[in-house]
């Protein structure tokens, strides 16, 4: 596994919201066992140990921008703030991803165009992700995916 120190922040602190396991249970029974993910904004590192922990292969780095190992499947929970720079490099490298955002990543002009010209699937959780572990999550999240094969375009897990 490759981890570099952190090279692109978010715009704020409130970008530093670390993926609890629950997140990855919803999207693991999409993810096949025999392909390396690459965890490209991997911060505290929870989510590749979640990721490690469930016998997959995990590169990791937490500059997407500047990195380009082999993989097959890009997951990651990127800065919220970063989300459109995310998202549109994710959709030019081409290869299949989840991306763990909030909900209101639907909305904006420029991401629209970019889910009407490449597609998008996305899994809602049954509840909202508690990232801060207290219980009270204030935004609720989904996976946004791109070439996964999930059943629907909305996946309501």
């Amino acid at each position: 596994m490759k981890n570099t120190k952190l090279k692109l922040m978010g715009k704020n602190h409130s970008d530093e919201l670390y993926t609890p396991e629950i997140a990855f249970d919803i999207l693991k029974q999409y993810i096949p066992k025999d392909k390396v993910i690459f965890e490209c904004a991997v911060g505290s590192g929870k989510l590749m140990r979640q990721m490690v922990s469930n016998k997959y292969e995990v590169v990791s780095s937490d500059d997407f921008f500047n990195d380009f190992p082999k993989y097959d499947i890009l997951i990651t929970n990127p800065p919220f703030s970063l989300k459109d720079k995310f998202l549109t490099e994710a959709y030019k490298r081409g290869k299949p991803f989840a991306i763990l955002l909030p909900i209101t990543s639907l909305e904006g002009l420029k991401r629209q165009e970019l889910y009407k010209k490449n597609g998008i699937q996305i899994l809602f959780p049954k509840k909202r992700i508690d990232f801060n572990g207290k219980k009270a999550p204030w935004f609720y999240c989904a996976w946004f995916c791109w070439k996964l094969n999930l059943p629907d375009i909305l996946n309501f897990i």
